[in-house]
């Protein structure tokens, strides 16, 4: 019955958003309160669930995303992303300009939200596209497998942390592993699948060329690397030096402490405050409006986890995790199949690769303990499965249709399969390395 239960409040949840097109935070307050009563919970019971699950999945990230955004902003408005695929595109040549745009997707895209990455990377590849007469899709398609990567897979991006922390893992093996996985799905879905669309030469929207920055309003190749790495490079150090230092050390509370996600982030954005900021002349002001501007950008999500957590504490405690826990145990699917698939379902149907991933841990962390499955891969499965099949319920299929002015049937045929190869191939990768790993 709980299973029963919980399935036609997916069906509903899914119906409110793709279908009445309510808001996604009020259709997830509306199935909370639903289910909630469902399962025979008491109506205070409900309430104090909805408030622990939004408290519980707010507290851990909120700071994480609002700090993400305030960098993103930083490094949009500074051109130091301008100046990084400059660079790329001097090293490796302008006939690899493809190759160029995927690695810088990929190093923006580790740091900085999809839809950051893809405004402030977008321009850029319209710009080349048309300096150089290449079609603008042959050009795109790599940079936005490489950010649609990071953005499913890796932390500190906000689906994947926040499967980090429900699941108690390492961010910093979680990640050393996510990259292990990216890269072949980046090269399959963006290398290889990316070079059979250079036939779409429809020209895209002149209206988003990114105007050239002079090379004196840039800020340097250092800076611009720096800023843009400085998280993953403060996170991944400490994960590799922690070891080296007593457990209860000054020394090991100092490196924990620096490499703590909202820490690293915090550094990273004083950093690029001063150096993408007043190093650019810009007044303290002017910088923190740019701050404020960036939150406002996000503010929507805040509701959108909170939401989701909600959900996610009224079925755990109204017992829909044990009943799956238990139906799991005697499943022949391997649990990371599994994970993946009900990822992939509710993306497919809500359009939100966060929701999918925030939904489906709910259902999934009982069967950790159970099943002695890889954390750590159960995280990267889930992430693979939240990226499947972007379509029109989607706001980065139509974000992309937009700025590449493509038809409806053209759009699915390239960003939609994109996105599918990008969800297939890290479940293989997730399925291999767990094989070698295991």
């Amino acid at each position: 019955m709980p299973l029963l239960i919980t399935v036609i409040g997916l069906i509903v949840l899914i119906l409110l958003i793709s279908y009445f097109k309510l808001h996604t935070f009020l259709s997830f307050l509306v199935v909370s309160l639903g289910v909630g009563l469902a399962l025979q919970m008491a109506p205070s019971q409900i309430l104090q669930a909805i408030q622990h699950g939004m408290g519980s999945t707010l507290g851990s990230i909120v700071s994480i995303i609002a700090l993400g955004a305030m960098l993103g902003k930083l490094v949009a408005q500074s051109g130091a992303a301008q100046r990084i695929s400059v660079k790329m595109m001097n090293i490796i040549g302008t006939g690899y300009v493809r190759w160029a745009f995927m690695i810088t997707g990929f190093i923006v895209g580790l740091p900085l939200f999809y839809s950051v990455g893809f405004m402030l990377l977008a321009p850029l590849v319209i710009t080349v596209s048309y300096r150089y007469k290449l079609p603008a899709v042959y050009i795109a398609l790599p940079m936005l497998a490489s950010l649609s990567v990071t953005q499913g897979y890796l932390p500190p991006h906000p689906a994947p942390l926040a499967l980090v922390k429900q699941f108690n893992v390492d961010m910093g093996l979680t990640l050393f592993y996510g990259i292990i996985v990216a890269i072949p799905a980046i090269l399959i879905s963006g290398a290889l699948f990316g070079a059979t669309v250079k036939k779409y030469i429809t020209l895209p929207n002149k209206a988003f060329i990114a105007p050239d920055l002079a090379e004196k309003e840039m800020p340097s190749t250092f800076i611009s690397f720096a800023s843009v790495l400085l998280p993953i490079l403060l996170i991944g150090i400490s994960t590799l030096l922690i070891p080296y230092f007593p457990e209860n050390s000054f020394s090991s509370h100092a490196i924990t402490f620096v490499g703590d996600p909202i820490v690293s982030m915090f550094i990273s954005v004083l950093f690029a405050a001063y150096f993408l900021g007043i190093k650019q002349h810009k007044k303290m002001a002017e910088v923190t409006v740019l701050l404020g501007d960036s939150v406002k950008e996000v503010a929507m999500l805040f509701l959108i986890f909170g939401g989701a957590g909600a959900l996610k504490q009224v079925l755990t405690e109204g017992g829909v995790s044990q009943s799956i826990a238990g139906m799991m145990q005697a499943s022949s699917m391997h649990p990371l199949v599994l994970a993946w698939g009900m990822a992939a379902i509710i993306r497919v149907a809500v359009g939100s690769s966060t929701v999918s991933g925030i939904t489906t841990a709910g259902f999934v962390a009982p069967l950790l303990a159970a099943t002695h499955t890889e954390p750590h891969l159960m995280v990267l499965s889930i992430g693979a499965g939240s990226m499947m099949f972007s379509h029109v319920n989607d706001a980065g299929f139509w974000l992309f249709r937009e700025y590449f002015q493509l038809s409806m049937a053209d759009t699915l045929k390239t960003w939609s399969v994109m996105e599918t190869l990008v969800s297939v191939s890290g479940l293989a990768g997730v399925m291999a390395l767990n094989a070698f790993i295991g």
